[in-house]
């Protein structure tokens, strides 16, 4: 045994995150929930399922359509014991991709809310949706005759839109009030558009009585300034809780037990409901942990710059006596949102930051970017290593019916297994040759935009060809997206798509935020290189990239590409729905394809991680790689046709890529993870955290932190068993841990004793722990010490170590980095705490 402590533990949010899912299977079997339409094979859902890109059912206002599937059962009053799920979720976004017909998106945010609603209605989860109208939606674009992207801002008649007003029992429309600095109000009404059997909540400040600032707040998603921001979120938070309880009220939709905050931008929802329970008696402490207790929080950027941040006086303005929420103090506000920890900028209001501290249960949208997630927001439970930090992950689904195409939804998964080589290829081709002409059409349109004549665009009847291999690349474009690696090196992208035999053809869209001239540049740059006569035919950009363009690209693509910078795609899930149509994925291990990439699905692009390697010598390295995979791989699989000539071993991984990659990639399992994992935990904290509960939750907590300077673990003992020689501990020894601890004042019902154990790197710190409970034996000493006792068994070979820390322990806690509290031995008090069997 060495005197070396190993300083940190690492991977112990795996059992966390495993006790959270076991929790939630104590609950009834998921097969409770009304079937799926995407987990059902055969033809695609009927009416009342959640529709795809076609009009949304408006329903009527006061009340939801009748479902085609039965919804959770709720028992009547006096029948058994209340479902463990809840009675109803509130989910808040700042965009919904629902429909082209409703465009009030700007990308995959957007995009995947949409879908968790569409999900939700197949599975009959008690969702409602809440966002905001955006008068002039996300903005539609163009190109100039030099290929530099333009905005356009069509004007929305929401009488126009698939959406009803929501209103009052008299008929008078719902009125939502906010006060602004100064006591000007800010009113919004409320629009209901019906998302299968899932309400929809849209506040729109496009009203008469107010003035011309205040109007324009909804006008148009992710536009203006930093005030503007702020004013849209605390709409969205604060005026999406009051719209909520508006429709509940209105139409006896059951109160929701659980809030689920889909990013930051919505996070003032949890303030309003703080508000709600100080004005029925609770003070500040006890109604924020009642809030987080049914709070869940989504966070879905794996890079701080990602993050809407404010300055802390402008927030600080807009509440307060003669502002928003006026009963709550304003530093209190403020404590939520600022970066307070190492590294942090404490002048700056977070809204990421403000999401955690009001949501007990929180997640990213991969495994990976769960991790990332926790080193990112590590600083806000000092003293955890990342692994710990309680933030889980629910790696994001598609909706199938919405992104499917038609003839691969009549097929069904379970299909594709006994369709032969020939039908499946014919399947392929007969949807590549539809993309064709789809792509030549939306480009003459775009020449035509750009300014050209018809005697100009002959050579459009010959842009691409149903024969060749085709790839897709359509996404926002940001800098780390990476839009123009392909062009890295032009000589070799033209000899690929050049090349006598095994040809290759590439269709991009994309657009860059209005703001970034930098993102706009990515887009002007990749087309001028498309403009060349000479690889014109083999190589498109098409503008105004929406969803209804998605769901022709998707299917008629023989390959997704994705070349992000790793690890900052949180999720990516434009590959999900392309391999919903047997597209195969050609992508850096990042998101969702770290996590499920198999070489019977597609490649993976290496990557040149590393901090020794520049950024443009990473980019070179990787597009070298993207050629090579391309030329010597991808294509000669394409083109590799057997006797019959069809493609072997290209249709073996389409059919692959249908059957088993197609159901892990649903929206219905990301729900179903989402309902097992988040809301039922949610619903029982909520539940659990009654007045009396919550206050009494808010009392120990302040003792806690009042105590915890002085605690301390002050000596630890160790002897094996049986008598090492040597001290060198053998496999199937025990040992024997004796304690002593410092409480500080502290009952030791208070806190967990515990040895943590695990191997042990070449930094001598524990990998792969695992905690072992200490007991109290005796205590206190006439020096205040507590002893704990217990015996750790020596169950692995190699390096082995371990430690012991003191944590926080009551049975409200939902995790027990919690609190952000810990105690570990000193290093004049560690010297038993070290390395065994090196």
């Amino acid at each position: 045994m060495t005197s070396r402590r190993p300083a940190r533990t690492k991977g112990g949010t795996a059992a966390h995150e495993g006790g959270t899912a076991a929790e939630a299977r104590g609950g009834p079997p998921l097969g409770s929930l009304a079937p799926s339409g995407e987990d059902r094979a055969g033809p695609p859902p009927g009416p009342g399922s959640s529709p795809g890109s076609g009009p949304l059912p408006a329903g009527p206002r006061s009340g939801r359509p009748a479902p085609s599937v039965p919804p959770l059962s709720v028992p009547p009053p006096g029948g058994p014991a209340p479902s463990p799920l809840p009675a109803a979720i509130a989910y808040f976004s700042p965009e919904f991709g629902i429909t082209a017909a409703l465009p009030q998106y700007s990308g995959g945010l957007g995009i995947l809310a949409g879908d968790h609603l569409k999900a939700a209605s197949d599975l009959g989860v008690p969702l409602m949706g809440v966002g905001l109208l955006y008068r002039h939606g996300y903005f539609r674009q163009s190109l100039s005759r030099e290929g530099w992207q333009q905005e356009h801002y069509p004007l929305l008649d929401p009488d126009e839109l698939p959406l009803t007003r929501l209103c009052e029992a008299d008929g008078r429309p719902v009125r939502i009030a906010l006060t602004l600095p100064g006591g000007r109000p800010l009113s919004a009404r409320v629009w209901l558009a019906q998302v299968g059997r899932v309400p929809l909540l849209l506040l729109d400040s496009d009203v008469e009585e107010n003035g011309r600032g205040e109007r324009d707040v909804t006008d148009r998603l992710y536009g203006g300034g930093s005030e503007h921001r702020l004013r849209q979120e605390m709409l969205l938070g604060i005026g999406g809780v009051r719209a909520v309880r508006a429709y509940c009220r209105l139409t006896g939709h059951p109160e929701p037990e659980v809030f689920h905050t889909n990013e930051g931008h919505a996070g003032f929802q949890g303030l309003e409901r703080i508000r709600e329970l100080m004005a029925d008696g609770a003070d500040f402490d006890a109604a924020h942990e009642a809030v987080r207790a049914g709070t869940v929080f989504t966070t879905h950027t794996p890079v701080p710059a990602g993050i809407d941040r404010f300055d802390r006086e402008l927030v600080a303005r807009h509440f307060g006596a003669d502002a928003e929420l006026p009963g709550i103090e304003v530093e209190r506000v403020l404590a939520l949102g600022r970066e307070t920890y190492p590294g942090g900028e404490p002048d700056l209001f977070n809204m990421a930051v403000m999401g955690l501290r009001l949501a007990q249960r929180a997640n990213g949208v991969s495994t990976l970017h769960g991790r990332v997630s926790r080193e990112m927001f590590a600083g806000l439970w000092p003293g955890f290593d990342p692994e710990e930090v309680p933030i889980t992950s629910v790696t994001n689904g598609v909706h199938a019916p919405t992104w499917t195409a038609p003839e691969v939804t009549r097929l069904g998964a379970r299909r594709f297994g006994p369709l032969s080589d020939g039908e499946l290829w014919e399947l392929r081709r007969t949807l590549r040759k539809r993309l064709v002409t789809e792509v030549r059409q939306r480009l003459y349109d775009s020449w035509r935009q750009r300014g050209a004549g018809t005697a100009e665009l002959g050579w459009i009847d010959g842009v691409l060809d149903p024969d060749v291999l085709t790839i897709g690349f359509a996404r926002r474009v940001p800098s780390y997206k990476r839009l123009t690696l392909m062009l890295r090196d032009r000589d070799r992208l033209m000899e690929l798509l050049l090349h006598p035999e095994r040809p290759i053809q590439i269709v991009v869209a994309g657009k860059a935020h209005p703001a970034d001239d930098g993102g706009k540049r990515l887009v002007q740059e990749l087309v001028r290189f498309a403009d060349d006569p000479r690889v014109r035919h083999r190589l498109v950009f098409l503008p105004d990239y929406g969803m209804g363009m998605a769901q022709m690209l998707y299917p008629g693509c023989d390959v997704w590409l994705n070349n992000p910078l790793r690890p900052l795609e949180a999720c990516g899930t434009s590959g999900m729905k392309a391999a919903l149509n047997g597209c195969l994925n050609l992508s850096v291990l990042d998101g969702w394809w770290d996590e499920w990439y198999h070489p019977d699905f597609g490649w993976a692009i290496p990557t040149a991680d590393g901090d020794a390697i520049d950024d443009t010598r990473r980019d070179d390295l990787e597009a070298a790689a993207l050629y090579d995979l391309l030329a010597q791989r991808v294509a000669p699989r394409f083109y590799d046709h057997g006797p019959d000539g069809l493609p072997g071993r290209w249709i073996d991984m389409v059919r692959r890529t249908l059957t088993t990659l197609g159901p892990k990639v649903l929206a219905g399992r990301m729900v179903r993870e989402y309902v097992e994992r988040l809301y039922v935990p949610a619903a029982r904290s909520h539940r659990a955290l009654t007045p009396t509960a919550a206050a009494g939750l808010a009392t120990w907590k302040a003792r806690l932190r009042a105590a915890w300077p002085d605690v301390a673990v002050d000596h630890v003992e160790a002897q094996l068993t049986p008598p090492a020689p040597g001290g060198a501990a053998e496999l199937g020894s025990t040992l024997s841990l004796r304690v002593r601890v410092r409480l500080g004042g502290l009952d030791p019902a208070d806190v967990a004793v515990q040895a943590v154990a695990g191997r042990v790197d070449d930094a001598d710190c524990i990998t792969d722990p695992t905690p072992v409970p200490l007991k109290p034996t005796t205590g206190p000493d006439p020096e205040g010490r507590h002893l704990y006792e217990g015996p750790l068994a020596l169950d692995r070979t190699g390096p082995f170590g371990y430690t012991v820390r003191v944590l926080p322990a009551h049975r409200l806690l939902s995790h027990h980095a919690e609190p952000g509290l810990i105690a570990v031995p000193s290093e004049a008090t560690s010297e038993a705490a070290g390395v065994l069997m090196r």
